[in-house]
């Protein structure tokens, strides 16, 4: 491919190549408090920051562009009818007449026609599990799914996350408020109301977009290459109020600064056709290296899971420097992951 979209890749560019070295001990299982005590590590000086000083490190006239949607408390504990034999399910996708693709386990003690009961939510699988996934059809009783999910479901935690939360509001935004991820914008996570009240002071801009996070996005690619590797998608609305913020703060010779891989996302695909326009539909835009970005000038991301999507996107966006901004990281003591620190960059 040529143009916008994965660069021209000339040979099999391997995934190996977007791996490195994470030692366990930099996992951060518990997230720092305040919100904005995270540290942020310039990856252009490489000077440490923490992200209470993200208003000094961006100019007047710059865009940050933050993903304002919600965690869903999608994960349920309940039983099979009529066994009572202990089931879990964590819900991904609606498909419409209230059919939902999960993740259910014990996968190898459910089939299609298994019922199971989550409190007041009655559920029918309806397909035999395939690696751990099957379709449910859900019957939320009196309330509707959210207010019943709000009622029997809990937040999903990442996988590498073993330490639970004491508030599962700390796994949210503080700017949350549209419902449908399974998993948090990550970077996001460290913005306080008190860091959003400086940039507005420093003449920063705020706009939002809306994409509904996956399970798959923090998954290792499993294949040999990047080429082999088969993106999932993921529900995107970037709506006329943030194009229009976007093409202002470009007119005017601001900086787009996207809050987090899943706004760099949102973005480029509304851009698809080289300028960005209003979106709303199904992204599964793999950022290679060699993409030539449209929209996005600068981010603030996490440090991501070794060879993952998400670190393809930053060595894409940083080019071979990435490894240098990882490796100072970890040698400073800076926590990855999740609930770990950030960093920030600007596209060269």
């Amino acid at each position: 491919m040529s143009g916008r979209g994965p660069g021209t890749i000339l040979a099999p560019v391997q995934t190996s190549d977007f791996t490195y070295e994470l030692p366990e001990a930099a996992i951060a299982q518990v997230p720092v408090e305040p919100r904005d005590a995270a540290r942020l590590l310039d990856a252009d000086t490489m000077q440490d920051h923490t992200v209470a000083d993200l208003p000094a490190l961006l100019d007047p006239g710059d865009l940050l562009v933050v993903n304002r949607t919600r965690v869903r408390p999608a994960r349920l504990k309940g039983h099979k009818v009529p066994t009572g034999g202990s089931v879990e399910a964590l819900l991904l996708d609606p498909l419409g007449d209230d059919r939902w693709t999960a993740l259910v386990r014990p996968a190898r003690r459910i089939r299609s026609g298994t019922v199971l009961q989550f409190g007041s939510i009655t559920a029918e699988v309806t397909s035999d599990p395939v690696e751990g996934r099957a379709v449910l059809r859900l019957d939320p009783g009196p309330d509707g799914i959210e207010e019943a999910l709000e009622a029997h479901g809990e937040v999903p935690l990442p996988p590498y996350v073993h330490v639970p939360l004491e508030d599962p509001e700390r796994y949210q935004t503080v700017f949350a408020d549209r419902p449908g991820s399974a998993a948090a914008p990550t970077a996001g996570l460290h913005l306080t109301r008190d860091v959003l009240r400086r940039l507005e002071e420093r003449g920063v801009g705020v706009a939002s977009v809306d994409l509904r996070i996956g399970v798959d996005t923090f998954r290792p690619i499993a294949a040999e290459s990047i080429e082999q590797h088969r993106m999932h998608s993921e529900r995107v609305t970037v709506d006329e109020q943030a194009v229009a913020a976007v093409i202002a703060t470009r007119e005017a010779g601001g900086t787009v600064v996207a809050l987090g891989t899943t706004a760099v996302r949102a973005l480029e695909s509304a851009a698809a056709g080289g300028d960005i326009e209003s979106f709303d539909g199904p992204t599964d835009l793999f950022i290679t290296p060699g993409y030539e970005f449209a929209v996005v000038d600068a981010m603030v991301t996490n440090f991501h899971v070794p060879g993952s999507t998400l670190v393809v996107l930053v060595a894409a966006f940083c080019g071979p420097r990435w490894r240098e901004v990882y490796a100072t990281a970890l040698s400073r003591g800076y926590r990855f992951l999740s609930f770990g620190d950030a960093m920030l960059a600007r596209r060269r």
